[in-house]
């Protein structure tokens, strides 16, 4: 089934896009650059500062890229691979919460040892080259129980969430004893950058303040102390810096509820960065407060991100599944409206510990979560599947990671015409960042749920300061699903790239022979525009005043020179960009191709997995050309195979709903699932369970879908059409193991949200949906880059 789905709505009226030109100012920025005393003259840190406008990398304009990975919500086994995956992606911070309930279940005995070792992840994080943010609650939420609180913290008689006396000294006690694990791991030259106090706290800003007094008493510190502002947040910014989200889709909505505006939003430019959506379930939940007034920007600090959305959590009653471009598209939008920091929520997946550490309406919540499962749709799947949202994104990371030092003091520019509301698909949505002189044009023009027209006749006009720069020469039609990053007027070793319609993804070898590196976007011929007395050799059509098109066929190596210096351009056709990896070596930034997933390894070789033989190619900047880097030999073996299940129980009928809360349909209990699931038997005696990954991929229909593994019960699954990945070590399957699969039937009434492709599907069923359509066993081969 294809990713790309929506939950069904209404979709109203579409107007057709119109021709005419698309016209932007440059507009500096409003105030001049300031200081906050946060990281500069409070936390300095050797590496990283805050100005008003941007963050500083090593004394240089920077764009952090952070990404959520729960290590308490992953085998310690699994740690490395992942961080180096992220790393792989783009990642260059990892952010984490710290949930008490999984270290301190029981009163007096907390837990850091095995997959709860935060001091050892931090270390783990600084080895791979990964910076931290902490985020330390102690309230997290993060669909846990509780919010994070453990159940003895929870039924204590003090007023949580304030600066009750009582409670401050349960927390103190329990930042002391984070602070005694990290003892060593923070501080002005660690790894450790960021540290997030409480999550979703509105009216508290006093509190904010004291949680930052504890978390320093107890030798915590750090550069950068965030909050989440979102909500209209009332935050102490002199304390804490304010971050933002931004998702596409959510849970927390009602299942039978149209796209939401806080959602539709998030595929339109704009320099508004509160979002009242985010949390709003549980506002009302709670509080009796529903979606809260936007936030104003500050003036301290400059945008930044910590929950952009990686994907989506499916909650019993509403089940979005985000495609890959529906992230990419958020993200891009983010970058182009002025993002100083992308944070993406969730970059990997995970699973919950057992004892029931999900949200669930019998703790007190609006929804229903998967007692385990909490993949996320993240790029990196619980299981280590890549998303297509993992290539999507890692094509904007991998530009923010060599154009970053530019593009970050620049400021966002929204064009003369904006679209006229959410329901505009008429208007294109693009954005310029620029500092009046050279820039960056980007385009959104993609959407989930209710698809946009392919948009004809584009054409820009930029007005910098003392030029105007009109382009395409004749416009050229934006395609519906154009997700792009233009250079406009880019100076790279001597030569001036006017502008381009290509994306820019990299630059190579920036201190010797550099070469610029453009993706093509599907549909559109790249367009290169050069000066006068700059000339291009290679394959390339001139179509006059320095214009030329380039052949997006397969990858293209043209050699632009000017009196100032020479230049390699390198465009990469579509279909490859989404193969290319932009990775960080000992020797420098390489820009290679593979299909399957890699990373560089602890010893700067380059390593990954795959099933069969892998294809990895590396650009040579000396030869202009893809070179195959030796990988060894696999043995031969079946990689993919269907195992086979043997339905031993027929499924029963099933009522239309197991109750609900707030309206809000609620999950089956254990015991529903017992007494009405079918179930199958799968066969893993022909499954080689032998290595460090292997997998099996659930192609099911139904409502709820459960893995028992000799009698316990280790993994769970809402159904909303996409494939259920299970790695097999991870979840304890062995040779001789009683594997069992237990699938719930969907009823045709139940008040559940699909998406729109599985609620086809439902509609189709003639009564109750319950399938096991396939079962595929997958075996990955890790293999390590050979010496030449």
């Amino acid at each position: 089934m294809n990713p790309e789905t929506s939950m069904p709505i209404g979709l109203g009226t579409l107007e057709m896009p119109s021709a005419g030109m698309l016209s932007a100012a440059h507009r500096p920025h409003e105030r001049a650059l300031q200081f906050p005393p946060m990281s500069n003259t409070e936390d300095r840190h050797k590496r990283w500062r805050l100005t008003s406008q941007y963050m500083e990398h090593d004394g240089v304009p920077a764009v952090p890229v952070s990404g959520e990975m729960h290590f308490s919500r992953l085998p310690r086994s699994r740690w490395e691979e992942r961080l180096r995956l992220m790393k792989a992606g783009g990642i260059t911070v990892v952010a984490c919460y710290i949930f008490w309930i999984h270290h301190e279940p029981v009163e007096g005995e907390a837990r850091f040892d095995g997959n709860l070792d935060v001091a050892a992840f931090v270390r783990l994080c600084a080895d791979v080259g990964l910076d931290v943010v902490l985020r330390l609650g102690p309230w997290c939420h993060g669909e846990v129980r509780n919010g994070g609180f453990p159940d003895w913290v929870q039924a204590a008689p003090v007023a949580h969430r304030t600066n009750d006396p009582a409670y401050l000294v349960m927390v103190e006690r329990w930042f002391n004893r984070i602070g005694k694990e990290l003892h060593g791991f923070t501080g002005p030259d660690s790894n450790v950058i960021g540290i997030q106090l409480e999550n979703e706290l509105y009216d508290q800003p006093r509190h904010i303040t004291e949680l930052k007094k504890l978390a320093r008493a107890a030798g915590l510190g750090a550069p950068v102390w965030t909050a989440t502002a979102w909500g209209a947040a009332d935050i102490p910014e002199v304390d804490v810096m304010p971050v933002f989200g931004g998702y596409g889709d959510g849970f927390w909505v009602d299942a039978d509820a149209p796209w939401d505006p806080t959602f539709r939003e998030h595929y339109f430019f704009s320099h508004e960065w509160d979002d009242p959506g985010i949390g709003a379930d549980l506002r009302e939940h709670f509080s009796g407060s529903g979606a809260a007034p936007a936030r104003s920007q500050s003036t301290l600090y400059p945008p930044a991100t910590c929950e952009l959305t990686g994907g989506m959590a499916m909650a019993y009653q509403r089940r979005p599944w985000p495609g890959g471009k529906d992230v990419a598209a958020v993200a891009n939008t983010k970058i182009g409206s002025g993002s100083a920091w992308q944070g993406y929520y969730m970059f990997t997946g995970g699973i919950n510990p057992p004892g029931g550490m999900q949200e669930s309406q019998a703790t007190g919540y609006p929804n229903d979560l998967p007692v385990f499962d909490y993949d996320f749709h993240a790029p990196i799947g619980a299981a280590g599947r890549l998303a297509q949202s993992f290539a999507e994104l890692r094509k904007q990371h991998a530009f923010l990671a060599a154009l970053g030092a530019r593009l970050a003091p620049m400021p966002s520019t929204l064009p003369d015409t904006l679209p006229a509301s959410i329901d505009d698909a008429a208007t294109l949505r693009w954005a310029m960042r620029s500092d009046g002189r050279s820039g960056f044009l980007f385009v959104t023009w993609h959407q989930p749920h209710i698809p946009l027209p392919d948009y004809p006749g584009a054409q820009f006009r930029l007005l910098l300061d003392g030029e105007t720069l009109t382009f395409p020469r004749g416009g050229l039609t934006i395609p519906a699903g154009t997700i792009a990053r233009w250079p406009v007027n880019l100076d790279v070793a001597g030569v001036r790239l006017r502008w381009a319609t290509a994306s820019a993804f990299t630059l190579l070898d920036p201190e010797g022979a550099p070469t610029l590196v453009l993706d093509a976007e599907e549909g559109i011929v790249p367009q290169l525009c050069l000066p006068e007395g700059t000339v291009l050799e290679g394959p390339a059509t001139a179509l006059g005043e320095g214009v030329y098109a380039v052949d997006s066929g397969g990858p293209v190596t043209l050699t632009a020179s000017s009196d100032a210096g020479s230049l390699a351009i390198l465009v990469l056709p579509f279909h490859l960009a989404g193969q290319a990896w932009a990775l960080e070596t000992p020797l420098g930034r390489q820009l290679v191709l593979s299909a399957g997933p890699l990373w560089v390894g602890a010893d700067g070789r380059l390593a990954g997995r795959s099933q069969g033989e892998p294809a990895v190619r590396r650009y040579s900047t000396a030869d202009g050309g893809f070179e195959d880097v030796r990988t060894g030999t696999l043995k031969p073996e079946t990689f993919r195979r269907t195992l086979p299940a043997e339905r031993i129980r027929a499924a029963k009928s099933v009522p239309e709903s197991f109750g609900s809360l707030a309206g809000r349909a609620a999950a089956p209990a254990e015991a529903d699932i017992d007494e009405l699931a079918a179930v199958y038997a799968v066969d893993v005696a022909g499954a080689d369970l032998s290595g460090d990954h292997t997998e099996l991929e659930v192609s099911w229909a139904g409502d709820v879908a459960r893995l028992v593994v000799d009698g316990t019960v280790v993994g769970d699954r809402f159904w909303d059409g996409s494939p259920w990945i299970i790695e097999t070590n991870d979840a304890g399957i062995r040779p001789g193991s009683d594997v069992r699969l237990q699938i719930l039937p969907l009823p045709k009434d139940a008040e559940v949200g699909l998406p729109a492709e599985a609620q086809r599907r439902r509609d189709a069923a003639s009564g109750d949906l319950v399938s096991l359509d396939c079962l595929e066993f997958h075996k990955w081969a890790g293999w390590t880059e050979e010496p030449a």
